[in-house]
C-alpha cells in the first residue's frame, strides 16, 4: 500500500522514528521516506534494520539508521544529539518504539513492572525532551506518541502495557500544552488491531482474529500502513491546527 496523497510540506523535513526497523514502525519510516523526508530511525534489531535501509535505498533520500537502547537514556539523548548534528534541526519525532509482549497479573514483579514501563513510556518523554530545543528554536515541530486502544477496552493479559499505553494519552496532553507555546504539537495515535508480522508470528490465532472482527465496524484487520498515512497526516502542516488529540484507528472498535 502507497500513499496517494502528498505532503509538498515534508519534504525535505528531517524525522525521528523510534522502533523503526519493523511492524508499524518500519511502515512509517517507508511513508515518511516515500514523501523524500529525511529520516533517521531508531531501533535494536540490527538485522531487520540493515534489511529495511537496503529495501528502501533506491529512494531519492534513503533513512539512516542509528542502532539505540532507548531504555538507556544517555545513550537515547547522545543519539538524538548525533542526529541533530547531521541533519541540522529536527521537524518531526514519531515516539513508536515499544513491547506488548504479554505478561499474566498474578506474576508481574517490580523488575518486570519497571521494565515493561521503560520499554512503553519512558522513552516517549525523554525523546520528546531531546527534541525539544530544535522544534523550539526553530518555532516549528509535530511530536506523534504511539498509544492503543489496549487501555479504552480494555485488554488483559498484559497490564502494565495498558498502563503504560494509557499513559502516554496523558503524556500528550501535557506536552502539547508544555511545548504549544513553541508551535511544537503533540498527538497520539491510538491504533486497534494491527496486522504485523510480530502479531502474526506471535498472537493472531483464529480464534483471537474472530474475536477482534466481531468488536469491529470495518470486518478486516488494519494495516501497518494505514497507521503510517496517519502519521503523514499529523506530522504535515496540513495539521497545523491539531495539537492535544487522541485520534484512534481501530477499524471501529472503541
Amino acid at each position: 500500500m502507497t500513499s496517494t496523497t502528498v505532503y509538498p510540506s515534508l519534504n525535505g523535513r528531517a524525522v525521528i522514528v523510534t522502533g523503526g526497523a519493523s511492524g508499524i514502525g518500519e511502515a512509517i519510516v517507508e511513508a515518511f521516506v516515500g514523501q523524500q523526508a529525511r529520516v533517521a530511525f531508531l531501533d535494536i534489531q540490527h538485522q531487520a534494520a540493515e534489511a529495511l535501509c537496503q529495501r528502501l535505498a533506491s529512494y531519492p533520500v534513503p533513512p539512516e539508521f542509528y542502532a539505540c537502547d532507548l531504555t538507556d537514556v544517555a545513550a537515547l539523548q547522545a543519539t538524538v544529539h548525533t542526529i541533530q548534528q547531521r541533519f541540522g534541526t529536527i521537524d518531526v519525532l514519531v515516539n513508536n518504539a515499544g513491547n506488548d509482549t504479554r505478561h499474566a497479573f498474578d506474576t508481574v514483579t517490580p523488575e518486570l513492572w519497571d521494565r515493561t514501563l521503560a520499554l512503553n513510556l519512558r522513552h516517549q518523554f525523554f525523546m520528546a525532551q531531546a527534541v525539544a530545543p530544535a522544534m523550539r528554536a526553530a518555532s516549528r515541530g509535530s511530536i506523534i506518541n504511539m498509544s492503543s486502544i489496549s487501555w479504552m477496552i480494555p485488554s488483559t493479559g498484559l497490564p502494565a502495557y495498558v498502563t503504560a499505553k494509557a499513559g502516554i494519552v496523558g503524556l500528550t496532553r501535557t506536552l502539547a500544552h508544555e511545548l504549544g507555546s513553541s508551535n511544537v504539537r503533540v498527538n497520539a495515535i491510538l491504533p486497534g488491531a494491527v496486522l504485523t508480522e510480530r502479531q502474526r508470528r506471535l498472537w493472531l490465532t483464529p480464534q483471537y482474529e474472530a474475536e477482534v472482527l466481531a468488536n469491529q465496524a470495518i470486518k478486516r484487520l488494519i494495516l501497518p500502513q494505514e497507521v503510517a498515512q496517519l502519521a503523514l497526516f499529523l506530522a504535515s502542516d496540513d495539521s497545523a491546527a491539531i495539537t492535544n488529540q487522541s485520534l484512534v484507528i481501530d477499524a471501529g472498535w472503541v
